[in-house]
């Protein structure tokens, strides 16, 4: 396994990439809040808005935000598809969903929470704020999928129905920024629905605490993926607020990072 690694774009916005991702060629990022316009609680990439909060980014923000993610990595003409995540474990194609456009640009698909695409004309992506972005993309990088992954996600086994749309197709597989298990403090009823080996009793703490990466890896294992084809972090949304925003650390007021990744022509 290797390390997701920092790139600052000439346009000033600063991502997480894969070398395996970048290796099979395709165009994908993890984003960071470096870069953008927005400003405030927002400051300054931020790519989604809290629900249920009356503290809201602008939409013309939102999608101003976006152009310069798409230019960092070449995409500009690329049009985004979104998902209404939902913390399941539903996987669609927007060849076969039903697509409307939104205030924020781009086209939205349905309740889902992975987004798996042949089309090199779209680049999909998923918002975080805490949970686990990961992309997927089969060795010739021709089908590309984009995963969010809570802890309820991670339980439903949203990466085992993302790499049943690769038919089998040897993937690479790249996890990006997110809630560390220092930081990620559960009741106990959750933590007994992970394996043993991604549970952390911390000490002087009370509650059980969750590596969602270690969990996420070991589905991956069961599934045959070797851990020579993942790319993993070290990086704490939560802890680092300089770079990333966070759903926990700023008690739900709190921009949104997306993963995007787009399929190879």
């Amino acid at each position: 396994m290797a390390l997701i690694e920092r790139v600052q774009a000439e346009n000033g916005v600063v991502i997480y990439q894969s070398p395996l991702l970048r290796a099979a060629g395709v165009p994908h990022a993890f984003s960071t809040r470096i870069g953008g316009v927005s400003e405030g609680l927002f400051a300054s990439l931020n790519l989604g808005n809290p629900n249920g909060i009356p503290q809201q980014d602008t939409a013309d923000n939102i999608r101003a935000n976006y152009r310069l993610l798409h230019a960092a990595i070449g995409c500009e003409a690329r049009r985004r598809v979104f998902a209404h995540q939902v913390h399941g474990a539903c996987v669609l194609d927007p060849a076969t969903s039903p697509v409307t456009d939104t205030i924020h640009g781009g086209e939205e698909i349905g309740k889902a929470d992975g987004i798996v695409s042949t089309d090199p004309t779209r680049l999909l992506s998923v918002r975080t704020a805490d949970c686990v972005p990961i992309l997927i993309a089969s060795d010739d990088g021709t089908r590309v999928a984009a995963v969010h992954a809570g802890w309820r996600g991670a339980v439903a086994k949203i990466v085992a129905h993302a790499l049943e749309c690769f038919h089998g197709t040897p993937v690479v597989v790249a996890i990006g920024p997110h809630i560390s298990a220092a930081n990620f403090e559960v009741d106990a009823d959750v933590a007994e629905q992970f394996p043993v080996e991604a549970v952390l009793i911390q000490q002087r703490r009370t509650k059980p605490h969750v590596d969602l990466q270690r969990a996420l890896i070991l589905q991956l294992r069961d599934l045959g993926i070797p851990e020579s084809r993942i790319d993993t972090t070290d990086l704490c949304t939560f802890a680092h607020a300089d770079e990333f925003f966070s759903h926990r650390r700023d008690n739900g007021v709190s921009g949104r990072m997306a993963a995007v990744i787009g399929a190879c022509a």
